[in-house]
C-alpha cells in the first residue's frame, strides 16, 4: 500500500514539473497571435519539449524554428484543389494523389491512431517540391482528423512495386525527414517499412543518418514470412481491418474520385479551423495574423 501511494505521488509530481515545463516555455516565447497562437497549445508546447528531452531553451529554439517555417511555407494553405472563395494563393496538390502514392486510411490502429499510408511504388511524378508539399498536406490532414486525446499517428509503408526506377531521391528523402522532426515532432507514433526488398537496404543505410535517436525507435521492419512481424503487425492492428498488402484481411482500393471529394470537404474544415475563410483583420508581414516573420529556411525547395 505505502509502495503504491509512493509511486503515485512521484507520478502527480511528475506531471505537476511537466506543467510547469509548459507554462515556463509559453512565458520564453512571449506574446503569440494569429495563425502562431492558434499553433501553440498546450499539447504542442508539451510535444517539443517531449523532443527535447523536456529542456526549455532547446524547445523554444525548435518551436521558433517551426513557426518561421509554418509562416514561410504556409502549410494550412495547401489543398487537394483550390477553394474559389479564399483570398489566398492556394497549392493544390490533387494531381499528386492520382495513383493513391500517399493517402490516409479509412481505418484506425488498435489504439485509434490515425493511419497514413504510403506507397512509393506507385510514383507518379518527379518534382521534388510538389512530392514534399503532398506528404506535408497529408500529414496536416491526418493531424485535423486526429481523434480526441490522440496526439500521434501511424505510418503504414508498402514497397509493392518499388525499385530503382522509382526511388525517392537522397535529398528529398532528407527533405522529408527534417520537416517531419523539425515541424512535427512527436507526431509519429511508428513507422512500419513492409517487406522491403534488398535493394531498399542501399538506400536505408544512408536515409538512417538523417534520422533522430526517437525517430529511428519508430522505424519497423516487416517481414510476412517472420512470425515475429506478424505479431508486430497484430499489436498495433486489427487482421480484419487491414488491407491484404499489409498482412490483413481487408482489401485496398484506392478511389482516387472519392478520396478528392473528402479531402475537398476537409480543406473547408481546414479553413474554417485556421480562419483562412475570415476577412484578415490586419496584414503583417504580408501574411494575414502572423506574429512571426517569415525568414529563409534551409527547407525551402527550388521551384520545379
Amino acid at each position: 500500500m505505502f509502495r503504491r501511494k509512493q509511486s503515485q505521488n512521484h507520478q502527480e509530481n511528475g506531471i505537476e514539473e511537466q506543467e510547469a515545463k509548459v507554462s515556463e516555455l509559453r512565458a520564453a516565447l512571449g506574446p503569440l497571435s494569429g495563425r502562431s497562437l492558434k499553433y501553440c497549445t498546450d499539447a504542442c508546447l508539451r510535444r517539443y519539449l517531449i523532443a527535447r528531452n523536456w529542456n526549455v531553451d532547446k524547445a523554444k529554439k525548435m518551436l521558433e524554428e517551426t513557426l518561421k517555417w509554418r509562416a514561410t511555407y504556409k502549410p494550412e494553405e495547401i489543398c487537394w484543389v483550390s477553394i474559389e472563395s479564399l483570398a489566398i494563393v492556394q497549392h493544390e496538390v490533387a494531381h499528386e494523389g492520382e495513383t493513391g502514392k500517399v493517402s490516409r486510411a479509412d481505418f484506425h490502429d488498435r489504439s485509434g491512431r490515425t493511419v497514413l499510408i504510403l506507397r512509393p511504388g506507385k510514383q507518379n511524378t518527379t518534382c521534388a517540391e510538389d512530392n514534399i508539399r503532398h506528404l506535408v498536406y497529408l500529414i496536416e490532414n491526418s493531424i485535423l482528423n486526429l481523434a480526441d486525446g490522440q496526439e500521434q499517428m501511424s505510418w503504414l509503408i508498402d514497397f509493392t512495386g518499388w525499385g530503382l526506377s522509382v526511388k525517392v531521391p537522397i535529398k528529398t528523402a532528407r527533405d522529408c525527414i527534417n520537416i517531419l522532426q523539425n515541424h512535427y515532432p512527436e507526431r509519429l507514433a511508428v513507422a512500419l517499412l513492409y517487406n522491403p526488398p534488398r535493394i531498399f537496404e542501399a538506400f536505408w543505410k544512408v536515409v538512417k543518418y538523417f534520422l533522430d535517436p526517437l525517430t529511428f525507435q519508430k522505424v519497423k521492419f516487416v517481414y510476412p514470412k517472420k512470425e515475429d512481424s506478424v505479431e508486430l503487425m497484430k499489436s498495433f492492428f486489427d487482421v480484419d481491418n487491414l488491407p491484404n498488402e499489409f498482412g490483413g484481411k481487408a482489401t485496398l482500393n484506392y478511389d482516387h474520385e472519392e478520396f478528392s471529394r473528402l479531402m475537398s470537404q476537409d480543406d473547408v474544415k481546414t479553413a474554417k479551423f485556421w480562419g483562412l475563410d475570415e476577412r484578415p483583420s490586419h496584414i503583417a508581414n504580408g501574411h494575414s495574423g502572423a506574429q512571426v516573420a517569415p525568414e529563409p529556411t534551409p527547407l525551402a525547395l527550388p521551384a520545379c
